[in-house]
């Protein structure tokens, strides 16, 4: 993605909504701080997992949402989430990150979207993870959390169904042969029903991107099926996806599971465990992660976590401090 229309993006939204738009556009300020110390290393690092990875990096930016439509119903909605983050490890040390931009047509019979936006995959197509410090399965290198292509989807009465074909290159935009075509069906939605299943299937030849770096090999053949599983009960949550596939033809396979416990008035405090388990390149991997969410007013959240995997052994225990606030 060249860097110049992030910048753009990053100007466009610091000038917010103007009076005569503020029905119909939502602008939100962000503001987050993140530090990690490492116990294998020995030293304290200034993004949450991984340095190559977009999120989570010390970093101010914006989320601005524009409204389409007219007094009978909307057309539609323009979306750009753009941040300017701190990146010590990298060659420059401020990263220009568009996450959203995309825009969304809601027709009567289905709504699509063209630009950059959530691959229809797994967990990780329902699970908003921007300000997150627990890896969803996208973090761990199964699936993309937002990729440039297009989608549609449609809501029933019993859940709906969405389809993709996007880049297969993750956050910026490569084109070297690569796609990725998925496609979700699921039964009930979790706000209304207490519960979601989903089935997802992809196949395409994908880069293995990380963040905004170049990738350090071609396109690999990737294949997967996944089924995945949300349901909330009182002031318990659990998500769970379950996905096999190949990848440049070998075997892979994911098992994933998060469990949420929210305590507190208005689920002010929030504790979570993730267990995870997968296999890729011929070889096993695990890691177990602990969370803990406070919100310490409507814009201003806490977070910790604790992680360990198997690949670099002991323990990583990551802060954040993160400020969203609507304008």
């Amino acid at each position: 993605m060249p860097k110049r229309l992030i910048v753009a993006a990053l100007l466009l939204g610091a000038g917010g909504p103007g009076p005569a738009l503020a029905q119909r556009t939502l602008f939100f300020l962000e503001l987050q701080a993140v530090g990690a110390y490492s116990t294998p290393a020995r030293r304290v690092e200034l993004f949450s997992l991984m340095p190559g990875d977009a999120m989570q990096k010390p970093g101010l930016g914006f989320d601005w949402v524009r409204r389409f439509g007219g007094k009978a119903r909307d057309i539609g909605l323009l979306a750009v989430q753009a941040r300017l983050a701190y990146d010590g490890e990298g060659r420059h040390r401020l990263e220009p990150q568009l996450y959203n931009a995309y825009f969304r047509l809601k027709a009567r019979a289905f709504n699509a979207w063209a630009g950059h936006n959530r691959p229809a995959l797994g967990l990780s197509s329902v699970l908003d993870s921007h300000a997150l410090l627990l890896p969803a399965p996208a973090m761990l290198g199964f699936g993309f959390d937002r990729d440039w292509g297009a989608g549609a989807d449609r809501d029933t009465a019993w859940g709906g169904a969405a389809a993709s074909l996007t880049a297969g290159s993750g956050m910026p935009l490569r084109l070297e042969g690569n796609y990725l075509a998925a496609a979700r069906v699921f039964k009930g939605v979790l706000a209304r029903d207490n519960y979601s299943l989903g089935l997802s299937a992809a196949h395409g030849k994908v880069l293995e991107a990380m963040g905004y770096g170049p990738p350090p090999a071609g396109p690999v053949g990737w294949t997967a099926v996944s089924l995945d599983l949300s349901h909330a009960w009182r002031n318990l949550e659990n998500r769970a996806e379950v996905l096999l596939g190949r990848r440049d033809g070998a075997a892979m396979a994911l098992l994933f599971w998060r469990a949420g416990l929210s305590l507190l008035a208005e689920n002010r405090l929030k504790l979570e465990a993730q267990p995870a388990l997968w296999r890729r390149a011929g070889a096993w991997e695990r890691a177990l992660a602990a969370g803990l969410t406070y919100l310490f007013n409507a814009d201003l959240a806490g977070r910790l976590m604790v992680y360990h995997d198997s690949e670099r052994g002991g323990a990583r225990f990551v802060v954040q401090l993160y400020w969203y606030k609507g304008l």
